[in-house]
């Protein structure tokens, strides 16, 4: 049942992103096009101000069109579907705080709801760095062993005790998350060392290894 759920909230997740993308964003794209052009028509008319006001307005539809692209690739990004867990993870540390970076190179593909959970997993967890952490420097490292796909968000930050510090709604969501697909996620921290959640799915693979 838990795996059914979230499958079922990650392919709800993957449609909303296509909306936006062929719906919301393409209109956008359109709209700045037309303002681009009719600025081209009024300066070549000598209405040099009209222009100024046109190009303005595309300017400005331009940096909606950012923000929708963000909107989309936080609720789902392309990249991952089409590329990879290590192509969505590396654009998502570009994207990140300066200070954030990705290592997770040359990775099979994994099945989609292992690539989700483990995506969205590493970006609750970069999420709390932010928040908790302060501003040091954060690691994500995703690696293959031979049996199972691993993962580590590393910060140098603050830390905190885990005996006397419960833990939140982010890392119970992300527990559940890996136990609908069979993995598991530990916490480790301490005062002023920094925090560590790493994570175990095992047997992930999309295809066997070679050979």
């Amino acid at each position: 049942m838990a795996r059914r759920l979230v499958a079922a909230a990650d392919a709800e997740r993957e449609r909303i992103e296509h909306d936006l993308h062929d719906g919301v964003q393409q209109r956008l794209t359109g709209l700045r096009i037309r303002l681009a052009r009719a600025a081209e028509q009024f300066h070549a008319q000598g209405d040099i101000e009209a222009s100024a006001a046109l190009e303005g307005f595309a300017d400005d539809v331009e940096a909606a069109i950012d923000e929708v692209r963000d909107l989309a690739h936080g609720v789902y990004p392309a990249l991952l579907t089409s590329q990879g867990l290590s192509a969505a993870l590396a654009s998502a540390g570009r994207r990140a705080a300066p200070g954030v970076t990705v290592h997770a190179h040359n990775l099979r593909r994994c099945r989609q709801e292992v690539e989700t959970a483990v995506y969205f997993s590493c970006l609750a967890a970069l999420d709390n760095a932010a928040k908790h952490a302060g501003d040091g420097p954060v690691s994500i490292y995703v690696i293959e062993t031979g049996d199972a796909l691993r993962f580590m968000v590393r910060d140098s930050g603050v830390g905190f005790d885990p005996s006397r510090t419960p833990a939140g709604n982010g890392i119970a969501n992300m527990r559940d998350r890996l136990a609908a697909i069979g993995g598991t996620l530990t916490v480790e921290a301490a005062p002023a060392q920094g925090t560590r959640v790493s994570g175990y799915v095992p047997h992930p693979w999309l295809d066997p290894a070679p050979g």
